[in-house]
């Protein structure tokens, strides 16, 4: 073999061992970032505004608790949770074990549900006999049968919580005997898959999809953002109507700033990775005082004049939260972002 030929094989082999090493660096960083950087917690933060109010839901679609200044909310993994009851571990489906919420019920947003002892709620809609519903009974009292569903298109399977409640529901939303079953979310930990429109976001993790919410745990409106939009819509909006889990009252007017946050941390202890902008439908369009839809497809028309995302198909509004570190919140404690300052 000739020298030139050596040399040149010494050569390929340096490349070829050259660009082996790359590749392998480069698998290793891409590793990294997905697994490890993505979720470094910042060692800085700075203050952006209080937590004016925080909303439990316990039903998907209906009312939500009314919470003192004092009560203590504990944010886990799961989503919110208040003396045993837990924020969306209920939902309405039907015979053909569909998901049922206000966007075709609209008057599910007038059911109210207030806690009237540990894990114990009281739920009630105009004239009809309150409804008891105890969480810390529901697996003993429960038929212990499971049914097949979904929520937006990601299969769940949940547990039936009985006939009685199945029937209450029945009458205050269709007024019939039957037609609705009222489901409980049974699992310590988030079994759902990631929704299907948010699998490319590259902060969101399985666990960040919760029990029975649209997309995730837990999301927050920035309540600078929605008085922005009232002024361009001319008219009032309850914040409430985007069913948003924190409404943060920023220290400075300064709407739609969330959109270029990175994390959040709410009093001393629970952190929350931003995982996604907060898309919206016809939900927010239900005037949350009457249970009516609003007669000019007001607020998604005028979102859709202004707040189109790329790769979304529908406007967005808020921040979709995943939590990075556990803690007990409650009202007025103080938001803090990232502080990216030298």
């Amino acid at each position: 073999m000739s020298v030139s030929n050596v040399a040149s094989n010494k050569t390929t082999l340096y490349i070829g061992a050259g660009l082996g090493v790359t590749m392998i660096a480069g698998g290793l960083s891409y590793l990294y970032y997905k697994y490890l950087k993505r979720d470094v917690m910042p060692l800085k933060w700075r203050r952006v505004g209080e937590l004016s109010q925080i909303n439990i839901f316990p039903v998907k679609s209906c009312g939500p608790l009314e919470l003192s200044d004092k009560d203590n909310v504990y944010c886990d993994i799961l989503g919110l949770s208040n003396q045993g009851v837990r924020d969306r571990a209920l939902m309405l489906i039907n015979d053909n074990n569909e998901m049922i919420t206000a966007r075709i019920y609209p008057k599910m947003v007038l059911i109210r549900i207030e806690i009237i002892g540990d894990a114990k709620l009281r739920i009630t809609f105009k004239d009809m006999e309150p409804l008891e519903l105890d969480f810390s009974k529901l697996i003993e009292e429960a038929p212990g049968k499971d049914v097949h569903t979904s929520v937006w298109g990601t299969k769940i399977d949940a547990m039936l919580c009985g006939e009685k409640y199945d029937n209450w529901f029945s009458r205050c939303i269709l007024q019939k005997d039957s037609g609705l079953r009222l489901v409980y979310y049974p699992y310590p930990k988030p079994v759902r898959s990631t929704n299907a429109r948010m699998v490319k976001e590259p902060f969101i993790r399985q666990e960040d999809s919760g029990t029975f919410g649209d997309a995730t745990s837990y999301m927050l409106m920035n309540l600078a953002s929605v008085d922005d939009l009232k002024v361009k819509m001319a008219k009032h909006v309850d914040p409430l109507q985007f069913r948003g889990n924190f409404h943060l009252r920023m220290d400075r007017d300064e709407p739609y700033a969330e959109d270029k946050w990175q994390w959040i941390r709410i009093g001393e202890d629970a952190v929350f990775r931003i995982v996604a902008p907060c898309t919206r439908c016809i939900f927010p369009n239900i005037n949350v005082k009457t249970g009516e839809r609003d007669p000019d497809g007001d607020p998604l028309k005028t979102l859709k004049s202004y707040r189109m995302f790329k790769n979304y198909a529908s406007p967005a509004l808020g921040i979709h939260l995943g939590l990075r570190r556990a803690g007990l919140i409650k009202k007025n404690d103080v938001v803090y972002v990232e502080d990216n300052t030298a």
